[in-house]
């Protein structure tokens, strides 16, 4: 079970990165007290494994499958507590673990998913001092009003409420102090990461997805950067009628501080309470917002975990979090649209398969039939392949994963995502994760064609024609 690998592999050592001497002494430091605390987790994993033992030997059938569910729970209610506290880069992977679904039982999934946006918050002394060492001033006095409590606690900074000067509702980003040296001294832990990457991530390219990471993460360290990426899709999506992003107060935000609009919401969690209609809004906003900013604004939000959603009904949804953001050139997206329109307009599969190869995906001259290819790769396409009602259960999203990382499937030793799209596949996944989690249903063909530079379809929902109506605005506005 992955809960169980990912328990395992925390305990792993690594290799050193090549740092000054004294960083190198401080960092080492800091991986021995990172590497002290995933040991004393071994330690109790395996504690509590070894005492059921004897139960598990002597017990059958529905008994010892409860015995085993059980032992899994606590294992991911430490795994989840411990990567929690350790933030930075191994809670990032939590993350990814979390909401890829890989045959975890609801509660061990439910139990990891503590790790997308509520894990142990800072004191509140130490998030004055990185304000006040920012601002000049301590939060008190650069703000009219200031809670020290965080709303929110993530892998490495968390969230203040507080109300600036001039009158406005804000949320403040604190990023934890130190945590940079962390994520290097994670970072430069390459075997531990390769081996968590594995559960994470299987079959994908180990190397191509490290490296990748590595710079999204150490990108993210900068909230000067993550001020920008939500600036420009801030800039994108105004006036939209069902996607919001906060706008950014820049003479408040910093290296170690970003500082934008307060957005109230309901948690992805309390959304599972609300009708059926309502999830399938909500569905069909976070999917026009994935593509969008993908084929339009060529910015995709590779931290995709439903902890960065806040959902008000009617389909309108706040999204928050871009330090790990990934741009791409128009010739990176190429490939992207030839796939899609060649798999799913033209029906064309010889073309597909030369797409794939072109692109990366796929070792050129590869001893495989065409349809086993499309089978295995066209995985992400199933969906918007034929017109028509579609409901994504928890069910298909586990299958989607388990067919593209199925390293059986005699596809598997040709194919590898290449580096420019590592974070594309984990936002696919994720995205079917949380699509699967709603049991959303709707057209997803005849929303692709909207959204489809190759296709520009109609409206074909209202939420479509309010987007539409938008659209419009923002050509009239831009010329």
């Amino acid at each position: 079970m992955k809960v169980w690998r990912l328990f395992a592999v925390v305990t792993a050592g690594g290799a050193a990165a090549a740092l000054t001497p004294v960083l190198l002494r401080r960092l080492g430091q800091l991986r021995y007290d990172r590497g002290l605390a995933a040991l004393r987790l071994l330690v109790r994993g395996g504690a509590r494994y070894a005492g059921s033992a004897p139960r598990l030997f002597v017990t059958a059938g529905e008994q010892r499958q409860l015995l085993r569910e059980d032992l899994a729970l606590q294992t991911a209610e430490d795994v989840a507590d411990t990567l929690g506290a350790m933030k930075g880069v191994m809670m990032k992977i939590g993350q990814m673990a979390s909401y890829v679904d890989d045959g975890l039982s609801p509660a061990v999934r439910r139990t990891l998913a503590r790790l997308q946006d509520s894990v142990p918050p800072m004191s509140p002394q130490l998030a004055a001092a990185v304000v006040a060492e920012e601002l000049g001033a301590p939060p008190e006095r650069a703000f009219a009003r200031w809670d020290p409590q965080p709303i929110a606690a993530a892998s490495i900074g968390q969230v203040h409420r507080a109300v600036t000067l001039d009158g406005r509702a804000v949320a403040v980003k604190v990023q934890y102090p130190g945590i940079a040296e962390t994520i290097a001294a994670d970072l430069g832990n390459v075997a531990l990461l390769r081996r968590m990457l594995r559960i994470a991530a299987p079959a994908q390219d180990i190397d191509a997805l490290l490296t990748e990471l590595r710079e999204r993460v150490l990108e993210e360290v900068d909230y000067r950067r993550e001020a920008s990426n939500q600036s420009l899709l801030a800039g994108y999506y105004d006036g939209h009628p069902t996607i919001h992003i906060p706008r950014v107060i820049s003479e408040l935000s910093t290296r170690r501080m970003v500082t934008s609009e307060l957005s109230g919401g309901s948690r992805f969690a309390a959304l599972a309470s609300w009708s059926q209609q309502e999830r399938d809004l909500a569905a069909e906003t976070i999917y026009r917002f994935v593509f969008r900013s993908l084929y339009e604004a060529r910015a995709f939000n590779g931290d995709p975990h439903p902890g960065n959603y806040l959902f008000h009904g009617d389909g309108r949804v706040t999204f928050l979090d871009f330090g790990l953001v990934k741009h791409f050139t128009q010739a990176e997206l190429q490939p992207l649209l030839q796939m899609a329109r060649t798999v799913c307009v033209e029906h064309d599969p010889e073309a597909f398969r030369r797409g794939l190869e072109n692109a990366g995906f796929l070792r050129p001259h590869a001893p495989l039939s065409t349809q086993a290819i499309v089978e295995h790769l066209a995985v992400f396409y199933d969906t918007i392949r034929e017109p028509g009602p579609l409901t994504i259960t928890g069910d298909y999203a586990s299958s989607v994963v388990r067919r593209f990382f199925d390293v059986h499937s005699p596809v598997a030793e040709y194919i590898s995502v290449p580096r420019s799209y590592v974070l594309l596949q984990r936002i696919n996944l994720g995205l079917f994760a949380v699509l699967g989690e709603l049991t959303a249903t709707a057209d997803w063909r005849a929303i692709a064609e909207e959204i489809w530079p190759f296709t520009r379809g109609p409206a074909s929902t209202p939420m479509g024609e309010a987007e539409a109506a938008w659209r419009t605005r923002r050509q009239a506005i831009a010329a």
